[in-house]
């Protein structure tokens, strides 16, 4: 297969101004999908919903994400990252502007679903760092524009608290403002990412592509609506199956077609496998601090015992912001730490931050700062995964399947977001108080909240498992190791075998007699 060869590395302040265009992309990514929680109940009131109807608002997005991500982070691989990334971007901005210009249903489910098409952005942006960037320069880059998920989650939840308060809420609000940023990001984008100079070129899997989406889209549907349909009704049941059926058949396609979407070699490999896992729990992690501490600060102290009586406003503001702006300053450092002492050590540093943040959040909640700084422990912990995990994939896969191994990732954590929703959701809903005045919203019992964020900190806990075991180098006595300084500079030794033939721009393969260890950073 040709591929062209890669040009030039770019100066240093085009390379800045590359990573800033690429993180604000990725900061939309994560705006579209949290931007609608503060207005879910606007919404439902102003076209007279039900809230199982509302809740596909959400649900919507996440199941366009699950379609479009894997499809268009191939298509970048194979056309060329920047006009697919111009092309999302374009769609996000229509998509926001419908949702600003409409107040029906149908359009709002379309406008939110052409909005879920942003999640491919970040799997594409990654890909265009390290076709542009050189290898030293990878883990800050790719840390910078990682942590900007979190920081963008956390700004959306603000954003639209602020545009949904007086009198007179108005979601259309908010739908500009994502309006507004999808525009601005697409056109730094135009001017920031180069033209793409390394494309494979090839067939579209469009089995693969119908078969995974199919599966996904099964098995996300009882995921995200399984607290109103009931976890064990035949449609939640049935859906789960069928998503078992379509997976095994996306496998048999995948192995069977000459150029398939995913390469299923690439699950082979345990950097892939591990990150996907840790994607997972990640996400979980996420959502259960946003939902959790939410619903928490909201509950009103006078019926419940428990809780600060927050407005929509003051849980944005004064309880998450600050985790949020914790985050991109921690996304900051992480390429930093990632370059000095490894990504394995980075994610399990992170991940301890979790752990503790949750625990302090199951057993401390008592008091507004307790809550405000174990909220700054979870929002590092978040900033610092979502940074390290495109290290190990840049590690894992060679460049030319970055793309697609990426949106993988973005999906796994999509689904463990998912997760974090429905059970945190589920849980608060299974065991309310009693003897309320009549008329009283339900109220969870306080312990809901402890065993909440005691799952939050469970989830933390396998993730260090995981940085520490999972993603550990194993050698071959007979072998010769060679360590290099920088995630992503050259191909694992798994990836080296599936392909055989190097990146452009990267040496050839080593010689029987050695392999890279390159799955780490020293």
């Amino acid at each position: 297969m040709s591929r062209t060869p890669r040009h030039a590395a770019p100066t240093n302040s085009g390379g800045r101004g590359l990573v800033l265009a690429l993180g604000l992309s990725t900061m939309i990514v994560s705006m579209m999908q949290t931007l609608v929680i503060p207005i879910l109940t606007v919404v439902q009131k102003d076209l007279s919903l039900s809230s199982s109807t509302t809740s596909w608002l959400a649900t919507s997005t996440l199941l366009s994400a699950a379609v479009f991500t894997p499809l268009l982070g191939r298509l970048g691989d194979m056309r060329g990252k920047r006009p697919v990334l111009l092309g999302v971007l374009g769609v996000t901005v229509v998509g926001s502007a419908l949702a600003a210009t409409t107040s029906s249903l149908p359009l709002l489910l379309l406008a939110r679903a052409m909005q879920g098409a942003s999640t491919a952005i970040f799997p594409l942006g990654l890909s265009v760092l390290r076709d542009e960037l050189p290898a030293r320069r990878l883990p800050g880059a790719m840390g910078l524009v990682s942590g900007t998920l979190a920081f963008g989650s956390g700004l959306a939840l603000v954003g639209a608290g602020l545009l949904s308060q007086g009198p007179h809420p108005d979601y259309h609000r908010v739908f500009w403002l994502a309006t507004v940023l999808s525009l601005f990001a697409l056109a730094v984008v135009a001017i920031a990412v180069p033209p793409s100079h390394s494309c494979v070129g090839g067939r579209t899997d469009w089995w693969g592509v119908t078969t995974l989406a199919g599966a996904l889209v099964l098995l996300l549907l009882p995921v995200s609506q399984g607290s109103a349909w009931g976890w064990t009704s035949a449609r939640c049941l049935g859906l789960l199956a069928g998503a078992v059926v379509l997976t095994a058949a996306w496998v048999l396609v995948e192995r069977r077609v000459r150029q398939p979407l995913v390469d299923m070699r690439m699950f082979a490999l345990r950097p892939v496998v591990f990150t996907n896992l840790a994607g997972v729990l990640l996400g979980f992690g996420m959502f259960t601090q946003f939902i959790g501490i939410s619903y928490l600060v909201q509950t009103p102290h006078r019926i419940a015992g428990y809780g600060f009586s927050a407005s929509v406003l003051d849980a944005a503001v004064v309880y998450l912001l600050p985790g949020t702006v914790a985050s991109l300053i921690a996304a900051q450092l992480s390429g930093v730490l990632v370059r000095r002492i490894g990504a394995r050590v980075t994610l399990a540093v992170g991940a301890g931050s979790g752990v503790l943040g949750f625990g302090w959040l199951a057993v401390g909640h008592g008091s507004p700062g307790s809550v405000v700084a174990a909220g700054l422990l979870t929002g590092i912990a978040v900033s610092f995964g979502f940074a390290t995990l495109p290290a190990f994939i840049a590690a894992g896969v060679p460049a030319h399947q970055s793309g697609i191994a990426n949106g993988i990732n973005s999906i796994a954590r999509s689904l463990g977001s998912s997760l974090g929703s429905a059970v945190i959701t589920a849980l608060l809903s299974a065991r309310l108080l009693t003897g309320l005045p009549p008329g009283t919203p339900p109220v969870p019992a306080e312990g809901q909240y402890t065993l909440s964020f005691a799952l939050g900190a469970a989830a933390f806990a396998l993730v260090v498992l995981i940085a520490l075991t999972g993603l550990r180098i194993k050698t071959v006595a007979h072998h010769k190791v060679v360590r290099h300084a920088g995630v992503g500079a050259e191909f694992s030794r798994n990836s080296s075998r599936m392909h055989g033939t190097p990146a452009p721009g990267h040496p050839p393969r080593q010689a029987p007699g050695q392999i890279r260890e390159n799955q780490e950073t020293p």
